[in-house]
């Protein structure tokens, strides 16, 4: 028990130190940010529940106001910007990457990539369009437009999760949570 806190712990603070990294605006109020890769990696390394459990301990975090959004964001008025789809996403997102790692026997690579490509990808963006739709009045075909400026970053995300958690797979396999 105590171990799984402190994991689901640090993955929330991998996440927020991808905050770090200088978010790329695009037209549609939604940056560009290496956050969701945090997200991928807290389910293809602590699988679906911790994964999970990461990512909302992390947006608790947001809500409660501390700047841990890309560009120093946080506080309450970010569940109001285009962006909530991709934040209320984020935990769905690394349940489904985690769920996808935990039920395949792919080698562990193929699996963290297929597990990122399927929730950080696929249902994230399932979110992330309704979000957008809903908070700048768009259609959803207007809005899945505007979504996939995304994809190229998104896609280049969901292979470096596929290689870190291989790469943890070979030096420490214990700490591939999400296979144990």
């Amino acid at each position: 028990m105590e171990r799984s806190l402190t994991h689901i712990a640090l993955f929330a603070a991998l996440i927020a130190i991808l905050g770090l990294v200088p978010k790329i605006d695009l037209a549609a109020g939604v940056p560009i940010t290496a956050q969701s890769l945090g997200v991928m990696l807290c389910g293809t390394v602590l699988g679906a529940r911790r994964g999970a459990l990461a990512v909302v301990l992390f947006l608790v975090l947001v809500a409660a106001g501390l700047p841990l959004l890309s560009g120093g964001r946080g506080g309450l008025g970010v569940f109001a910007s285009p962006s909530v789809g991709f934040l209320l996403g984020f935990p769905v997102a690394a349940f489904v990457a985690g769920w996808v790692m935990e039920r395949t026997t792919l080698q562990p690579g193929l699996a963290a990539t297929a597990g990122a490509v399927i929730g950080g990808i696929g249902v994230l963006y399932v979110f992330g369009i309704l979000g957008m739709a809903l908070i700048l009045q768009k259609s959803l075909t207007e809005a899945s437009y505007l979504a996939f400026a995304f994809l190229p970053g998104d896609a280049v995300k969901a292979v470096l999760a596929g290689m870190v958690t291989q790469s943890l797979a070979r030096m420490r396999p214990a700490s591939l949570l999400s296979r144990a």
